[in-house]
């Protein structure tokens, strides 16, 4: 039975915090420090960066701070002002749910004044770079008296760099009773005897990475703003239209959001996460394997086990928090000597991040440049072109030549009637569709109205199908695809069960087999199609021509 954070007895604000961040259990490090650390004992850490030791000391150090004891009670020390930077701000985030505690990064290159006048409001966690914290505690605006933990990040890092003696000095500075702990990538002779001398008994914690083989994946990146995700992630599903793909959130709150505008979209899409029963997952996963869903966005762990050959891509919608996560992703995709592509989403400092993965890896990972409007248009040209060759090398389209010599009798030319009988192949499977929708503005093009086209009258559906009327029509942004969408993920429907759509200004009207179509009505009526309830039923098919050719409303039956 794997661990929870919730095993490890921490405070309810601490525990809202990991969950915000997305951490569904503790990492090995985390698993074994946490509780030592909390118990007070001198540890040494063995762990490499991306293994959550962050988590593993900053957890501990927030859960022993008295709130209102506004004295330094916790010094972090680490080798550069980046990582000085970044764990600050972990620590933070973990403490965000705790009120009136303030972590203040001390380091050089920022004036020292601003941080002085912070020290004097009253600051419980410090976390700095070994030159900037001497600097303080000479000057006498860092005091330590008060200190209880003591957290050496990035030992092995420190000792070659030539910080020995500014350590020795700053722990001259803490008082005899403070908990030491040292976190390092190797256990150099150094370290150890290092902590003779300076530790009292300490528990030693082993957690070694093992090598892991990186697959044969097409690797490279995007370097973008965090609001442009959704954008850039349908961009790229529609110009690489990979048939299955996985995308990788760090929250379950990031995954349920994402899957819910990708559906609002048009797309496929299911979520997959912790939350969820395993009759859930079992179901998600059965339509991600026959295809009824394209896109399944998940949290690390709740897609542990996933086997799926036909995987095309994975996306790391957020960079992973662990390095061997970086693996297990991509790992999904270039199954049973398939090819595969692995994109990842990086933005601000999870650029460090990335870092450290190819540093892990030992695997190059490209900067690509973000993908147009254009490029997706000339990847649809590609899909016609393709299909119009395959049309013409199969002979299928001798069968409307007769058509096409009465249009040129009526001097009709040839690439007009070309590029009409590509447009409507093209409406009817809905090629293109939905990516001329989510790239303009739907407002600036939306008719006023007043002027709004009056539609034709219903006539039923087709012979074995029953028609169902929807209350929802293109003035509310829905397509094709998302009525199709709905169909599939709210009813036992297959795909090849779903006949023809038709989508008006205020309604529409999509054909099932006759089998399902109670079911689909009643399953449609509970459901939502991009975020707006709909009214569902069953179009009884008019036998009689109606005596006005055009009518404002559909008879529904």
């Amino acid at each position: 039975m794997e661990l929870s954070f919730k095993d490890l007895h921490l405070s309810e604000e601490v525990l809202r915090a990991i969950e915000e961040m997305g951490f569904e259990e503790p990492s090995p490090i985390q698993a074994q420090t946490i509780p030592l650390m909390l118990e007070g004992v001198d540890l040494i850490g063995q762990a490499q960066t991306g293994t959550g030791k962050t988590a593993a000391f900053g957890i501990p150090i927030i859960e022993r701070v008295l709130l209102k004891d506004e004295a330094v009670q916790a010094l972090v020390l680490c080798p550069t002002r980046e990582l000085c930077i970044q764990v600050a701000e972990e620590i933070s985030r973990l403490a965000k749910f705790k009120r009136n505690v303030r972590v203040l990064p001390i380091y050089g290159g920022q004036p020292i004044e601003r941080q002085i006048r912070t020290l004097k409001k009253g600051v419980q966690i410090v976390v700095g770079t070994p030159g900037r914290v001497i600097d303080h505690i000479e000057r006498r605006t860092l005091k330590l008296g008060g200190v209880k933990t003591f957290v050496l990040d990035e030992a092995d890092e420190m000792f070659d760099m030539g910080f020995r003696e500014d350590i020795e000095l700053v722990i001259g500075h803490l008082p005899e009773t403070v908990q030491k702990t040292f976190y390092s990538a190797t256990m150099a002779r150094e370290i150890m005897d290092f902590a003779t001398k300076y530790q009292d008994d300490p528990k030693i914690i082993r957690v070694v990475k093992k090598e892991m083989t990186v697959p044969k994946v097409d690797q490279f990146y995007y370097d973008l703003d965090s609001h442009m995700k959704p954008e850039i992630l349908t961009r790229v599903l529609d110009i690489y239209n990979p048939n299955l793909t996985i995308v990788f959130c760090n929250t379950k709150k990031m995954v349920d959001e994402l899957t819910e505008g990708l559906v609002d979209k048009g797309y496929f899409a299911e979520a997959l996460h912790g939350d969820l029963k395993q009759t859930q997952r079992d179901q998600v996963m059965n339509k991600f394997r026959k295809s009824k869903v394209d896109v399944l966005v998940a949290t690390d762990v709740a897609a542990r086990g996933i086997d799926v050959d036909e995987v095309d891509m994975v996306i790391n919608y957020d960079m992973p928090q662990d390095d061997e996560y970086y693996v297990h992703r991509i790992g999904r995709t270039a199954r049973a000597g398939r090819e595969g592509t692995a994109i990842s989403f990086v933005s601000g400092r999870e650029y460090y991040k990335l870092r450290d993965i190819q540093k892990y890896t030992k695997t190059k990972i490209l900067r690509k440049e973000l993908p147009t409007i254009h490029e997706i248009r000339r990847t649809q040209d590609i899909k016609h072109l393709d299909m119009l060759r395959d049309a013409i090398e199969k002979g299928e389209a001798k069968k409307l030549e007769h058509l096409v010599n009465v249009l040129l009798e009526e001097d009709r030319s040839p690439v007009d009637i070309a590029s009409a009988a590509l447009w409507l192949y093209a409406k009817e499977k809905g090629i293109g569709k939905h990516q001329e929708l989510d790239y303009v503005d739907n407002d600036k093009v939306r008719p006023p109205r007043d002027n709004r086209r009056k539609l034709p009258f219903d006539k039923g559906g087709k012979w074995g199908y029953a028609r169902i009327f929807l209350s929802v029509g293109r003035l509310d942004g829905i397509s094709e695809r998302h009525v199709l969408s709905a169909i599939l993920n709210s009813t036992h429907a297959q795909k090849a069960e779903v006949g023809k759509i038709d989508i008006y200004d205020k309604y529409s009207f999509v054909e099932v087999k006759e089998r399902v179509s109670k079911d689909a009505v009643q399953a449609l009526n509970k459901s939502k199609i991009k975020g707006i309830e709909v009214s569902a039923e069953l179009a009884k098919p008019r036998m009689a021509k109606p005596k006005k050719r055009w009518h404002s409303e559909p008879r529904r039956g």
